[in-house]
């Protein structure tokens, strides 16, 4: 079967992309193998066409005897075209052996073969006993029997020990396991050498140092302004040049896209450096947990050597036995009557001659083999560190990799090492913030900011910016900006520019780990006066936070569990000398100690749960000057003693726990500046007598609980005005609540009641009330008293109609009374007109 060289070749068929991960001795390898491949076709094709042995009998002295010879007659069908065509073999012309025969019988023979007298001189020499086809045979049995097995299969074993040591060369990156790695590596290695952000970040780091640029860094027309300056770290305490050190040099005959110096990138080239950013940082998550692709070309590197040592060994045994001449003994006595016979390989000189360039050129793969294992082995290729371009360029914060990453690295150096250092700004997070950060600034003008700004309920300016990837420079221009939120930006970075808003007075850092610069801070320090911080844990918290010294508010929202408590005052909160409130949203255990150095000028203090109990309030006593304090969803089951230590206390706010009984009230009149109670949102049965006391009490939030009656002392808090007991389970509104001649505010929606009392309207300072959803069938008419009613809602109870005197009362406008339709329709038209008329003179003069 033959074999041709396009068929061969294709085992070394290898992508030429990936020729960047063949260094010089694999390719002068690939080189060795396919000289040896031509030179074992080569002589495999010889060998097929034209390798032959030819025979002759050697007489032994016992056949000697002239008698014993016979002229031989021609077989029939014999002659130059006769035979068999297929042989191996050439027949030669009979000879004549004349050795060793008496002169008689020579001439006998020489005259017999002569014709007769008169005809040309009998030749010389012995004739042979043997017809045409007894040499054919003869030739064919030698060949098989007398040739040395290396001088017949030397191309084919040079044709296979060529295969394998090419598929040995090439293992690694035909292997499934090893070739997606290898696949991926050089696609995104070929893309990131010819991005344009490489050759921008590149150029312009080469550029910054070279005093010519320096000098005219503000008209450079490619450097964009916010390169010059940035918090490599984050830290208050630093502000380093993004791009400070003198840059890589690279020579342009490089095959690299070179692309102007703009001050941004095209779209479609963003967003492929920003692709090419997360399929590196992908990629090496992947291949640095293994190092299969070191180990597999190792292995190979070793088997191609072993290799070389064996067909070394054998090859100079063999070479020796390919020789011209040879005896052939053949085992034919009977068919031809000879033993012995003389034969001559014709192709043995042709095929040493092979031989020994073949050898020379395994010597040479070999050594090349040698010198690979000594590369291997010498240093540590599963490590591979970018400390030279770190040096030449600002990107110091290139990592060193490891594994099949270092090592597929180690092999591209081989091949150029531009590509390596070209590879390494795409491992740079310096260098992924510095696009993004143009790409960004590009998105996002000063236009587009201004059309995002907005007016919140408190009428200030506020500007919301959800999952950028930073914080764009423009933001800094809106210098009449109040209120900053900033939620799930990774890179948020707080520039100097920030000084420039002097209006700025709130910031919201929601799951976003801002980094400010020391300008920046600095301005921070002395102007920002409430904080917002939504984090997942206590550490992700800025430390610069716990170092703002005029921060008025401070709200924290995250995990702050109880392995985490003391970390809540991470640089200690005492430096928040000016700190009035503090809002903590989180799963506490107790209420951090570090919150006590707070506590000379705390005012506030509200700690919202999820629902974790809140077990330990001791240090609540040392807060002395709290005025306000919310405690929601704490689990608590009554209300805790150390409150009776605030003194100071004004307003208490115990929203959705699990308190059923709060006898404890009565010592609340030890609290005289007590003005508002917020019990709601609990499980409380009975209100008890003793909540009389609480004199000064304006205020009682009572909504939501389990109440089936009010005492008759409840309505001895003359200064109550805000009085909220809706959605329980009340059935009787008590007579006396017409003592409360202060009650502006009155609801007891969601309950029971049936009947309201008349007292309820010598309440005549109500402004607000909400009767809504229980079992009322009349409405008094004494409902005319309440001339400062503002808001009334009837809906969801028995009423058959709505009294005539309502009308009386004038402040009460269509859209603040919830009542059913047909009610209302059921007014006479005039007072329904002077509701609806009222209503409108609002709307009229454009509240």
């Amino acid at each position: 079967m033959m074999f041709t060289l396009t068929e061969v070749a294709a085992l070394n068929d290898i992508q030429p992309t990936y020729r960047i991960l063949k260094p010089w001795w694999d390719v002068f390898m690939d080189y060795l193998g396919v000289v040896m491949l031509m030179l074992a076709i080569f002589s495999g094709t010889m060998q097929l066409t034209k390798d032959q042995v030819v025979c002759l009998p050697i007489l032994e002295p016992a056949s000697e005897d002239p008698s014993s010879f016979t002229t031989p007659q021609p077989a029939e069908g014999s002659g130059s075209g006769s035979g068999n065509g297929g042989s191996r073999v050439t027949l030669a012309a009979a000879p004549l052996v004349t050795k060793d025969l008496p002169d008689s019988v020579v001439h006998q023979i020489h005259f017999t073969q002569s014709g007769g007298v008169g005809q040309q001189p009998p030749p010389t020499g012995l004739r042979t006993n043997l017809d045409f086809q007894q040499y054919v045979f003869v030739n064919q049995m030698c060949y098989h029997v007398a040739l040395p097995w290396y001088s017949k299969y030397f191309p084919y074993l040079a044709l296979i020990h060529t295969i394998v040591l090419m598929v040995s060369s090439n293992f690694w990156f035909k292997y499934p396991k090893t070739c997606s790695k290898i696949e991926h590596f050089v696609g995104i290695l070929g893309k990131c050498f010819e991005s344009p952000w490489t050759t921008k970040a590149l150029s312009e780091t080469a550029c910054e140092d070279s005093e010519e640029n320096k000098q005219r860094l503000t008209g450079a027309p490619f450097l964009p302004k916010h390169f010059s300056t940035s918090s490599e770290e984050g830290s208050p305490n630093q502000s380093t040049p993004m791009l400070a050190k003198s840059g890589v040099k690279f020579t342009a005959d490089k095959p690299v896209i070179e692309v102007p110096c703009m001050t941004i990138l095209d779209n479609k080239d963003g967003e492929q450096a920003k692709a090419l950013f997360e399929k590196v940082r992908k990629f090496r998550t992947h291949v640095e947990d293994s190092d299969l692709i070191y180990k597999l070309y190792v292995a190979q590197t070793v088997i191609k050597t072993v290799k070389f040592i064996l067909i070394l060994c054998y090859t100079m045994t063999f070479v020796a036995a390919i020789d011209f001449d040879h005896v052939c003994e053949p085992d034919i006595k009977h068919l031809t009557g000879y033993t012995k016979f003389q034969c001559t390989h014709n192709m043995a000189f042709m095929l040493r001659k092979l031989l020994v360039s073949y050898i020379s050129l395994v010597c040479i793969y070999g050594l090349i083999c040698i010198y690979t294992l000594f590369w291997l082995f010498r240093r540590p290729l599963k490590e591979y560190s970018f400390e030279k371009v770190r040096e030449e360029s600002s990107f110091s914060d290139i990592p060193d990799v490891k594994n099949d990453f270092a090592f597929l690295l180690h092999m591209v150096d081989q091949y150029d090492q531009l590509y390596s250092k070209r590879f390494g700004v795409f491992l740079s997070e310096v260098s992924e913030n510095k696009l993004r950060e143009i790409s960004l600034n590009h998105e996002w003008t000063f236009e587009k900011l201004r059309q995002h700004v907005t007016r919140n309920a408190q009428d200030k300016l506020e500007l919301h910016l959800f999952m950028l990837s930073g914080v764009p420079d423009a933001v800094f221009d809106l210098t009449d900006l109040e209120i900053l939120k900033l939620e799930l930006i990774p890179e948020a970075r707080i520039t100097a520019k920030i000084s420039q808003m002097i209006n700025i007075q709130e910031l919201h850092f929601y799951h976003c780990p801002a980094k400010v610069e020391q300008t920046a801070f600095s301005f921070l320090r002395d102007h920002l006066r409430c904080l917002h911080v939504k984090f997942t844990d206590v550490a992700e918290i800025p430390t610069w936070v716990y170092l703002l010294k005029s921060l008025r508010e401070l709200y924290l929202v995250g995990n702050l569990n109880s392995e985490n408590n003391k970390m809540i005052g991470l640089e200690s909160l005492r430096d928040l000398r000016h700190l009035k409130i503090l809002h903590l949203k989180s799963n506490l255990t107790k209420v951090p100690t570090n919150i006590t150095d707070l506590s000379p000028h705390l005012i506030k203090l509200v700690v919202h749960n999820d629902g974790t109990k809140l077990l330990v309030l001791n240090s609540l006593k040392k807060i002395i000057n709290l005025a306000e304090l919310e405690l929601h969803n704490c689990e608590l089951e009554r209300i805790p003693h150390a409150i009776f230590s605030l003194t100071n206390l004004q307003e208490l706010d115990l929203k959705s726990n699990n308190i059923r009984t709060i006898e404890e009230v009565i010592s609340f009149q030890h609290l005289k500046r007590l003005i508002c109670l917020k019990l709601w949102h609990n499980k409380i049965i009975t209100i008890p007598l003793s909540i009389s006391h609480v004199k000064n009490l304006e205020s009682l939030y009572l909504s939501h609980n389990k109440l089936e009656s009010l005492p008759v002392p409840l309505f001895n808090l003359l200064k109550l005005r805000y009085l909220d007991i809706s959605h329980n389970s009340i059935v009787v509104i008590p007579l006396e609540i017409g003592f409360m001649q202060n009650l502006q505010h009155f609801a007891i929606t969601g309950n029971k009641v049936e009947v309201v009392p008349k007292q309820l309207f010598k309440c005549t300072k109500l402004r607000t009330l909400f009767l809504g959803h229980n079992c009322i069938a009349v409405l008094p008419e004494k409902i005319s008293n309440l001339v400062q009613l503002t808001n009334l809602e009837l809906k969801g109870n028995c009423l058959d109609r709505l009294p005539p005197q309502l009308g009386q009362c004038h402040l009460l406008r269509r859209n603040c009374l919830v009542v059913e339709d047909h009610l209302f329709d059921s007014l006479p038209l005039e007072i329904k007109e002077s509701i609806n008329q009222e209503a409108n003179v609002p709307f009229a003069n454009g509240v």
